[in-house]
């Protein structure tokens, strides 16, 4: 039997009740994308029950609207852990519940406290420029001749539990980048925050480009999650795309890293096609469409990786055998029509799809959690 668990980053259905106290009230990422791309919409998440879910929550989503016999089962889950970051997320769909939320710095500079930035310039040797709360791609736009000319990497953060650190590949080796968020990842655990990134970049001021050599370094999982408890009962655990750096590839037996959602994708079909294993767990995520359109808040760019994903997902039915288990979720909104640049908080849409049984009504479930049980 294999079970595969697909996370489209981000890609949330409405707001919490909560959201409001995060600054979120009124995101909804899937319904604003369907309101403002006109026609009908990811017909193979439509026939699984898409629609159905948002209909849970009171709306429709036009061109993707509810159907009367859905081929997958079909819910909507509220985050029971308080945060919208991809390792709140993701750890609360493997099982892990955080009673605290991970610590952001203030988004202002300086947004680092004078003992981390002197601890990160000691033992990295350099010292940082931004200490701020900032977009990626702009960031590098406004400090990335100064980081050039100095050699001095672009040290930020944003709502998030997350300090970045981008530096020219040119400038800085990636593998010192990648020791310099070692280093970090040391300091700041004792801030509880949740994850380093290596943001490595390239081209000229004007046309920089970040690489595909990006890095997460997440703190240590506080308790197993459901990647070491069915490790532990034999069962062959595969991680593929920021999987193994969301869980540190705790509990993984296998770890792609692959690049992009078409790489991932790729790699999934593959595992489909080879499986060896009797049982197998595949647990997917998907970031193109929080990374690249969420946060650049580029409606169509979403709209079109989401399509893209739906193409994939007969290909990977037809290879499943019955009773095998495909389930469909998101770890967090990140409303592309919302106003700022940060993640949402949303409740995520939950597809879970067996060959050979009929859908049926899951509900509003009140934990992410409910995945991993």
């Amino acid at each position: 039997m294999k079970s595969v668990v697909i996370v489209i980053d981000s890609f949330g259905i409405g707001p919490l009740p909560d959201a409001a106290s995060y600054g979120d009230e009124g995101a909804n990422t899937i319904l604003h994308i369907c309101e403002q791309v006109q026609g009908a919409k990811w017909e193979n998440l439509r026939k699984l029950g898409l629609g159905n879910c948002a209909e849970l929550l009171g709306y429709k989503l036009p061109g993707c609207e509810a159907v009367n016999q859905p081929q997958a089962s079909y819910g909507v889950m509220a985050g029971k852990s308080p945060g919208k970051d991809t390792t709140t997320g993701h750890w609360e769909i493997a099982g892990i519940l955080l009673s605290q939320a991970f610590y952001t710095f203030p988004p202002a500079y300086p947004s680092f406290p004078k003992d981390l930035i002197d601890d990160f310039e000691k033992l990295t040797g350099r010292k940082m420029l931004g200490n701020k709360a900032a977009s990626g791609t702009e960031i590098i736009k406004e400090l990335g001749e100064e980081h050039m000319r100095t050699g001095q990497p672009i040290v930020y953060t944003s709502a998030d539990s997350v300090l970045q650190i981008a530096a020219h590949e040119e400038i800085i080796p990636i593998e010192e980048q990648y020791k310099m968020c070692e280093i970090s990842r040391k300091i700041c655990d004792k801030y509880n925050v949740a994850r380093i990134i290596a943001r490595p970049f390239a081209g000229k001021p004007g046309s920089f480009i970040r690489t595909k050599r990006r890095k997460d370094y997440s703190i240590d999982l506080p308790a197993k999650s459901i990647l070491d408890i069915l490790k532990e009962k034999g069962i062959e655990t595969i991680g593929v795309g920021k999987i193994g750096n969301i869980f540190n590839e705790q509990g993984l037996k296998q770890n792609f890293p692959d690049k992009g959602n078409p790489a991932c994708l790729d790699r999934l079909d593959q595992l489909l096609e080879e499986s060896l294993a009797d049982k197998e767990f595949i647990f997917v995520n998907l970031v193109d469409t929080d990374m690249n359109f969420g946060h650049r808040r580029n409606v169509k760019g979403y709209y079109d990786a989401v399509e893209e994903i739906d193409k994939r997902i007969p290909a990977f039915i037809d290879k499943l055998n019955d009773g095998d288990l495909l389930i469909i979720t998101a770890d967090h909104g990140c409303d592309p029509s919302y106003k700022g640049t940060d993640h949402t908080r949303e409740y995520v849409p939950l597809l879970v799809y067996q060959k050979g049984k009929s859908g049926l009504n899951l509900g509003i479930r009140d934990t992410f959690a409910d995945i991993a049980q």
